[in-house]
């Protein structure tokens, strides 16, 4: 689908002067800096790239898309914030999500006054395009969320539907794509060349184990990413983070066998879940965490916080459910000891 952007944004955001600095117009990075009232001692005196170019040159390599189509955020939630206040009006607007889905899309829509339509996700975990296309079309929906593999079901969402969905909604599609580095089936990365309203997130925080970092990256359209350049804070990624995260992608190789590492673990700890007697069932996974049924799963959680042991509890979004992230070799059979030991 080819979308007007420009009228999905709010009226106050096209219109917006966006923040501008001398060194915007001065490209040469040499130069003597009497602009901006830094201190002009020191290591980390000056002000880090607002652009993000070398760290966006990188990723624009890895990814195969072009940097003009790259946002970084601090954190995939500044990107999911920036979304709400670029598109949605407060008290006008909405917004939907799938639930269970990943809990900050409803706390950043809380903070920004939006509605929030919530439909519930298929027996499968699969969203039910049909059911989410009646509701939109009698709404004043303008952003609508999937998160695939899903947090926390850890499921794929089915890419045909996710295609159906964008051919037939004129709105923005975030795809919030976290978990996808350990994922078979491929990211959602090429809708962005086909459809205008797609923006595509993903993070350095999981796979590539620099959730300190706080970098999330956004890939669209590149009149899309001009709204967020425009509304993002100055200065949003600092230097260090940027210098971080590029070293972190020359060394490619390492992230690929520690993603290598946690998927063979991930095989291990479900095939010793399954024979754990409050396990009731494992839910198939492709993201680095497991979601899993357990007898009396409140009280279990609670037995392994008393052995230091933390995962979270879902059961306010799927019933009698922990959520389990794949640690090291050590940690998963402490894990799995713990249970078997655990009465109910």
């Amino acid at each position: 689908m080819t979308c007007d952007i420009k009228s999905l944004v709010r009226k106050n955001i096209r219109d917006l002067t966006p923040y501008s600095c001398a060194r915007d117009e001065y490209k040469n990075p040499d130069g003597i800096f009497l602009d901006a009232n830094e201190n002009p001692f020191g290591e980390l005196n000056r002000y880090p790239d607002p652009y993000q170019k070398d760290l966006k040159a990188e990723i624009s390599k890895q990814k195969s898309v072009p940097a003009e189509n790259i946002f970084l955020g601090n954190g995939s939630d500044e990107i999911i914030d920036l979304a709400f206040r670029i598109f949605c009006e407060p008290g006008k607007d909405k917004a939907c999500i799938f639930t269970p889905t990943y809990g900050m899309y409803k706390v950043s829509a809380n903070i920004n006054n939006v509605s929030l339509v919530e439909v519930p996700l298929k027996d499968d975990f699969q969203i039910p395009v049909d059911e989410f296309l009646a509701v939109a079309a009698t709404s004043n929906i303008k952003i609508v969320f999937i998160c695939t593999p899903n947090n926390p079901t850890g499921n794929t969402i089915e890419k045909s539907d996710i295609e159906k969905l964008v051919k037939n909604f004129n709105g923005i599609v975030l795809i919030d794509e976290a978990y996808m580095d350990f994922c078979a089936t491929g990211s959602n990365l090429p809708l962005i060349k086909k459809h205008n309203n797609v923006l595509v997130m993903q993070t350095l925080s999981k796979a590539w184990g620099m959730a300190g970092a706080r970098i999330g990256m956004g890939f669209a359209d590149a009149a899309l990413i001009t709204f967020f350049n425009r509304v993002k804070p100055p200065y949003n990624v600092s230097t260090p983070n940027q210098h971080r995260a590029i070293n972190k992608l020359h060394n490619r190789q390492a992230s690929l066998a520690e993603i290598s590492t946690i998927l063979s673990e991930k095989q291990k700890l479900i095939d010793e879940l399954e024979h754990i007697k409050i396990v009731e069932k494992v839910f198939p996974s492709d993201a680095n965490f497991l979601l899993v049924r357990i007898k009396k799963a409140k009280v279990v959680y609670q037995k392994l916080v008393d052995a230091g042991i933390i995962v979270r509890d879902r059961t306010s979004a799927v019933k009698s459910c922990l959520r389990i992230t794949i640690g090291k070799p050590d940690e998963n059979q402490k894990l799995t000891e713990t249970l078997k030991r655990i009465e109910i």
